[in-house]
């Protein structure tokens, strides 16, 4: 099993954009929702681009711009609202979305195995949490009675829907 990679935010190669509405294009840029709006039609293909995504804003709205993104990190403004779960189970599931999904916010160590399960590939953790703890809770469950997104239904299993 490939592990989550926790970020450390100090040695990350992704930073926030400038707090202005429209940032001037740069490699390694984290956008806010509304600074990619303003900016879509005109970043450069080219220059690789990360957007910050809310969980009260439709997912749905990315999927046009799907391919031009290297990396999405979705928003737990608390670590007990999941829908940010939802928004990574339809990136990954529905438009087959291969880019880097991150866990950004309010982001709890006991949440590492949903979150691996739903898709993401990275998280950062909020202050205080322990990457090791994180690390034991990705090992802690030896198997699942439902499919998650990296795994494809078995014989056994059967699909709702």
């Amino acid at each position: 099993m490939t592990t989550l990679h926790f970020i450390d935010p100090r040695t990350d190669g992704w930073r926030p954009a400038p707090d202005e509405p429209v940032p001037h294009p740069a490699p390694g840029l984290l956008l806010r929702h509304d600074q990619w709006r303003a900016l879509r039609t005109r970043w450069p293909a080219e220059v690789p681009v990360g957007v910050v995504w809310p969980n009260d804003i439709d997912i749905a709205e990315l999927a046009p711009d799907l391919h031009r993104l290297d990396l999405i990190a979705l928003q737990f403004p608390r670590w007990t609202d999941g829908r940010a779960y939802s928004q990574a189970r339809l990136l990954r599931g529905r438009w087959r979305w291969r880019g880097q999904l991150r866990a950004v916010g309010d982001v709890i160590a006991d949440m590492a195995p949903l979150l691996w399960r739903c898709g993401f590939d990275g998280a950062q953790l909020r202050a205080g949490e322990s990457v090791a703890v994180a690390q034991r809770a990705l090992r802690a469950f030896d198997g699942h009675y439902q499919p998650d997104v990296r795994t494809a239904p078995t014989a056994t299993e059967t699909p709702h829907g």
